[in-house]
């Protein structure tokens, strides 16, 4: 009788094993290098590629927190918000538009300012964020850049605007938008004559109205790296031109060597070089 033909006296017991999920959110992909980047050492390096150094989208209040002295933002005009003058309709009203990013944001618009220190130095400090309606320039941000250049005027501080907008006027409040960056540019060409100091630092993206207006009126204009700055994309210039653009077109690296901005400057960096800045220049 053949052994292998025999029943085995037990039976065998294979072992369910569960595969480990990874949960979702531990990881980010880099938008430039392609990297795969643990949120944590992301974090760390304050949104900064360690690979390639592209520099990752910071919220307003993470920026103010990375860039002034612990404790000393004492942001004002927090409760301006925006109204529906055209009563715009699309597929989500303007009103809708306004409250979902301010859920998901947890700002009343796209600009933040008030006074703050760094390094010890008082200045006046604002910052847009491109989380909220793409930080495009509606009424309320126009009024608080204008509202914040005018308190560093009369303050006598000097003036730092951290732009981060990458939708320009905005479309849903029609003439009053685009009236923003008259009254914006306005209102810096008062401070510069009075002698402030005003300090633009553009990060990625920088584009439209906004550079247009006040974000290109800096007596110092900053640029992080690999940073998206121009008015018009990239792919509309090329379709319009039809013609190939430089690979790094529009980008910090490219503006610097064709002298629209000043210097580029590392996040990490940037709260030394702005201190350094205002010690140089401000009278």
């Amino acid at each position: 009788m053949s052994i292998f033909g025999k029943r085995p006296k037990y039976d065998k017991v294979t072992p369910k094993t569960r595969r480990k999920e990874i949960p979702d959110g531990l990881w980010t992909k880099c938008g430039d290098c392609g990297e795969v980047i643990f949120n944590k050492a992301l974090e760390e390096n304050l949104m900064v590629c360690p690979k390639c150094s592209f520099h990752f989208i910071l919220g307003a209040y993470k920026r103010v927190e990375i860039t002034l002295d612990p404790g000393t933002f004492e942001e004002i005009d927090q409760g301006l918000t925006s109204v529906d003058p055209l009563e715009f309709q699309g597929p989500k009203t303007y009103k809708e538009k306004l409250k979902l990013d301010e859920e998901a944001t947890g700002l009343k618009e796209a600009a933040i300012y008030g006074r703050g220190k760094i390094e010890g130095k008082s200045v006046i400090f604002s910052v847009t964020d491109s989380r909220f309606i793409m930080g495009s320039m509606g009424s309320v941000v126009g009024e608080k850049i204008t509202r914040a250049t005018e308190l560093a005027q009369q303050e006598n501080k000097p003036l730092i605007i951290v732009s981060g907008s990458g939708g320009g006027a905005r479309m849903y409040e029609g003439m009053l938008s685009l009236m923003q960056m008259a009254k914006t540019s306005a209102a810096l060409a008062r401070f510069h004559q009075s002698g402030g100091l005003f300090i633009s630092v553009l990060t990625n993206p920088t584009m439209a109205g906004v550079l247009a207006s006040f974000a290109s009126l800096g007596d110092v204009i900053v640029a992080e790296p690999k940073a998206l700055i121009g008015f018009t994309g990239p792919r509309v210039i090329e379709q319009t031109i039809r013609q190939k653009l430089p690979e790094d077109f529009q980008k910090s690296e490219f503006l610097l060597e064709h002298g629209l901005i000043d210097m580029i400057v590392n996040r990490k960096n940037m709260k030394e070089t702005l201190s350094k800045l205002v010690d140089y220049l401000h009278k």
